[in-house]
């Protein structure tokens, strides 16, 4: 979706308010598809003594499969948007991925959410921060509690084992 922005081109400190919503469904992460929701975004964009700044952020729901403990998951997210919108590029080989360039005083929407997003993702698709994943010799999820397993201990400190077992 175009965005037409010739209104505020040449006047410093104006500024206007966007939202769009953007499918996102055939984005592919990994294996899965994350997004089935639509992503909402909303913001302004201000021309700042000649550069358009356009801020602001988008919101949807991502469903997963935990990269650590392998559960299905739900979460909501909120990205910030803090993007520059310029009418051409000027070293195209050194090239900001929070640069966009203008179509015709126009800014892509669906270019910028897609891009915002995709840049914004986790390395890992996780349930939560903290997530414990699973125990590596019984496969408990440890998340729910400890596993039964005994802890393993560091072979370099068997002869002291020994000892107490005198």
């Amino acid at each position: 979706m175009l965005f037409g922005l010739s209104q505020i081109m040449d006047c410093p400190g104006a500024s206007v308010s966007f939202s769009t919503s953007v499918d996102l469904s055939d984005l592919l992460y990994g294996t899965c598809h994350p997004v089935t929701e639509p992503v909402v975004a909303g913001g302004t964009v201000r021309n700042t003594a000649g550069v358009l700044v356009m801020k602001g952020d988008l919101k949807t729901r991502i469903h997963g499969v935990c990269d650590r403990c392998a559960a299905d998951f739900t979460r909501d997210v909120e990205i910030p948007i803090d993007v520059v919108l310029v009418r051409e590029l000027a070293n195209e080989d050194s090239e900001d991925e929070w640069v966009f360039p203008l179509v015709d005083d126009s800014a892509d929407l669906d270019d910028i959410v897609r891009t915002v997003f995709v840049l914004n993702m986790d390395s890992k698709m996780l349930c939560k921060d903290d997530c414990k994943g699973l125990c590596c010799r019984c496969g408990k999820n440890l998340n729910e509690g400890p596993c039964a397993c005994e802890k393993e201990l560091d072979p370099r400190f068997a002869a002291l084992r020994q000892l107490l077992n005198k």
